[in-house]
């Protein structure tokens, strides 16, 4: 069987895999660390369909900042966040987590995208309910097979973060029709509300309508019971 290698792209940089020939759709997820709306479609919607058959058919992107603004003075880069400054310190764990984890030779099974897949959506299923006050960085990156929290960590609690945060914010800040709620999810690297707000409640439907032929037979699944559906409607 016939395989090219692509570039499977997390925000800040791109890892090569080896893919059977069907092209990828490419996802763009632009959201927030504490945002219930984030949450749930991260963790129902996205997380349950790409960890399925429709794994080697996407390219995600994950863009970790939302709403919030940043501020640039000399060296200096100050964030105001949208829940709070919580959600700030949780984006910059987001954006470090994406830069940093990388897959091993010995644990073959993981990539780095499925690792950053599991990571974020560890993170995203605790919300805002962290016992202690602690944040689940740690929890969350031993549940998962990353081995590197500690660089994450340091990461998130220097220059690093801020700076890699700031790239997120100008990521977003270049998007051809403005930020106007989260999540907002791009196929194609285009924005339609339509799209978006469908998505967030059939993601693996929606996802389906961009997969080129032949499609994972999950997708003639949903096709099959979206038509009795139209059907009735005319």
């Amino acid at each position: 069987m016939s395989q090219k290698f692509i570039g499977v792209c997390l925000l800040l940089g791109c890892l090569v895999a080896s893919v059977h020939s069907a092209a990828k759709v490419p996802i763009a997820i632009y959201y927030e660390s504490l945002c219930p709306d984030s949450a749930k479609f991260i963790t129902e919607q996205l997380y349950p369909a790409v960890k399925g058959e429709l794994r080697d058919v996407v390219d995600l992107t994950f863009v970790p900042f939302g709403k919030s603004q940043f501020f640039t003075q000399g060296a200096e880069v100050t964030f105001t966040c949208h829940h709070g400054p919580n959600e700030c310190y949780g984006n910059k764990v987001h954006a470090c987590a994406i830069e940093h984890i990388q897959a091993n030779s010995y644990q073959i099974e993981y990539t780095r995208e499925s690792l950053t897949l599991d990571f974020i959506n560890c993170l995203m299923r605790a919300g805002k309910n962290f016992p202690d006050n602690v944040y689940p960085g740690q929890r969350c990156a031993t549940e998962n097979h990353i081995n590197n929290w500690e660089n994450i960590k340091t990461c998130a609690n220097t220059t690093e973060g801020s700076q890699l945060l700031r790239k997120a914010g100008e990521a977003t800040m270049r998007l051809k029709e403005p930020l106007t709620s989260v999540p907002s999810i791009l196929f194609n690297e285009q924005f339609e509300k339509k799209v978006n707000d469908r998505a967030q409640v059939n993601f693996i439907g929606t996802l389906c309508q961009y997969v080129s032929a032949p499609q994972p037979r999950i997708c003639a699944q949903h096709n099959a019971a979206a038509t009795p559906s139209l059907a009735s409607a005319n």
